[in-house]
């Protein structure tokens, strides 16, 4: 266990950023999101969540997948370079890092996504405990501690130091290149930390909210269920959940004729457009109530049927925090399957 103060903080990115690109929440006209840190940036530190979350990092809103140039009758084809050197992402909080879980699922399952592999083969994930998590906040309610995140490395921002664990081999490799910067730290203090952010957990609204009637339900049941006719209603397919979602992982692959050649790009798209998946013979799902029924059996039913459980929502709070209707997966968890008041 390690420490650093918080004014020596820029050193230590400096440190960092000589050698790799360094991601972290910046802070840029009024908004908090991920991006490659310099010294001129405004590291938004103190903020609890970014506005979307660092899956961007390893799963781009839009990248180039090749390009084709044809000459005379002669066509090629040239892949996109794949991710060749390291990178850190400081600052991800437990529900992110567990959002990249879920991504990893998907992306590194056979057969596997090569863009993503290589991202998360070369990322070092730094991950910083919640020092006191929001009311909007849920991730106790799927299993995931605030207090402690997974990573290559976690920190706590205790006072007016950061404390520093390398958890993986990769972890500790990075610190040991840094090792200038740190002093030794005592665990007792990052102790009674975890302590004091579970006490604050356990007090949120939501923190207990069951999922016992997803789990104990049979899934036609789920599906058939009356409720979802006047769930979606306040619904506008706007898509903003889906985009803030660190979970999501729909998109959409098209062709763009750049005037010297094809290219093929992919970017994000979301289930809650009539257009998403739509084929010659029309939309599998024509009404906006199927489209919302989607994506939350998909959160709820269809994802942790196939993956030992694991559901796919990590109760960020991102979703209850900007739907301009109000709408939110709480609101759908706690009309389908929660009677009693959370």
């Amino acid at each position: 266990m390690y420490k650093i103060s918080n004014e020596k903080l820029p050193l230590l990115f400096a440190a960092i950023a000589e050698n790799m690109d360094l991601y972290m929440p910046l802070e840029k006209n009024g908004q908090v999101n991920y991006g490659i840190w310099t010294k001129d940036d405004k590291a938004a530190l103190d903020a609890l969540n970014a506005v979307k979350s660092p899956k961007d990092v390893f799963f781009p809103q839009s990248e180039t997948l090749y390009t084709c140039y044809k000459e005379g009758k002669k066509i090629s084809i040239d892949p996109q370079k794949l991710c060749e050197e390291p990178f850190a992402v400081f600052g991800i909080r437990a529900c992110d890092v567990k959002g990249i879980e879920v991504l990893d699922r998907v992306f590194l399952a056979d057969p596997v996504d090569s863009y993503y592999q290589s991202r998360r083969e070369h990322g070092i994930l730094i991950s910083r405990a919640c020092h006191e998590p929001d009311t909007t906040c849920f991730c106790k309610a799927f299993g995931i501690d605030a207090a402690e995140p997974s990573g290559d490395v976690v920190t706590w921002s205790i006072g007016e130091e950061l404390y520093w664990k390398p958890v993986t081999e990769k972890g500790t490799a990075f610190t040991e290149s840094l090792k200038e910067f740190f002093a030794d730290a005592d665990e007792k203090t990052v102790e009674a930390e975890k302590d004091a952010i579970r006490a604050i957990t356990e007090k949120l609204p939501y923190s207990n909210l069951s999922l016992d009637y997803f789990k104990n339900t049979p899934m036609q049941e789920i599906f058939d269920s009356p409720k979802w006719e006047e769930l979606y209603k306040p619904c506008l397919a706007c898509g903003t959940c889906t985009f803030v979602c660190p979970t999501c992982q729909c998109y959409d692959i098209r062709d763009y004729d750049t005037g010297k050649g094809i290219r093929r790009f992919r970017c994000w798209d979301s289930c809650m457009y009539s257009d998403f998946t739509l084929m010659a013979h029309g939309n599998n799902r024509k009404s906006q109530k199927e489209r919302f029924r989607q994506r939350f059996m998909h959160k709820l039913v269809y994802y942790p049927e196939n993956n030992d459980g694991l559901f796919s929502c990590v109760g960020c709070g991102r979703c209850v925090n900007k739907c301009p209707s109000g709408l939110n997966i709480l609101k759908v968890i706690k009309s389908l399957g929660v009677t009693e008041d959370v």
